[in-house]
């Protein structure tokens, strides 16, 4: 009974650091990455889909990234998107590839993308905590039900408190890289 509950919350509480992994990863650090671009629809052949479905994107150099449309026709589909994006770059075409210089971060603009991240470091960690929550109202609803006894309770109330405390730690970590990564020059 409590190991299902713990599996859940452990399960449910990982994917909460792998979407915050997945939102800090496309937050611009001023260094070029094809994360960068994983928020921007393109409008293309009647409907809007993700860049990554129009066109490769890599990164050759520090500050450069590279999208190649699959189809030329696209091309200027995809500029209109990535300025639609509000990402602060600016694509320009060279023949069949679109070059995108990503210009090195301010300071102002390192401590506004620092604060963004905290922001969604928070939202995690209350996540967690919610996680925590409904897995401690399972355990006092079972013991309630007579499923397992005081001691058990109060054992399985400590254990998804460290299971919470570890991923709190994740993410905070997670955070703290990302700090320096975008803080550094």
């Amino acid at each position: 009974m409590l190991d299902k509950i713990y599996g859940e919350t452990k399960e449910r509480m990982n994917k909460t650091v792998e979407a915050l992994v997945r939102e800090m990863s496309s937050i611009r650090t001023g260094k070029a990455t094809p994360n960068l671009l994983s928020s921007v629809k393109v409008e293309a052949y009647g409907s809007t889909m993700p860049l990554n479905q129009v066109a490769t994107i890599s990164a050759p150099e520090a500050r450069l990234l590279v999208v190649q449309a699959f189809d030329k026709t696209t091309i200027g589909d995809i500029v209109k998107g990535i300025q639609k994006a509000d990402l602060g770059l600016n694509p320009s075409v060279d023949g069949q590839i679109i070059r995108i210089n990503v210009p090195a971060l301010n300071e102002e603009r390192r401590r506004e993308l620092v604060k963004h991240c905290k922001k969604i470091a928070e939202e995690s960690r209350v996540a967690a905590r919610n996680i925590r929550r409904d897995a401690n109202e399972h355990i006092k609803k079972a013991q309630k039900n007579k499923d397992i006894s005081e001691d058990q309770e109060k054992d399985g109330l400590e254990e998804v408190q460290k299971i919470t405390d570890d991923f709190i730690k994740k993410i905070d970590v997670l955070m703290d890289k990302k700090e320096k990564e975008i803080m550094e020059v």
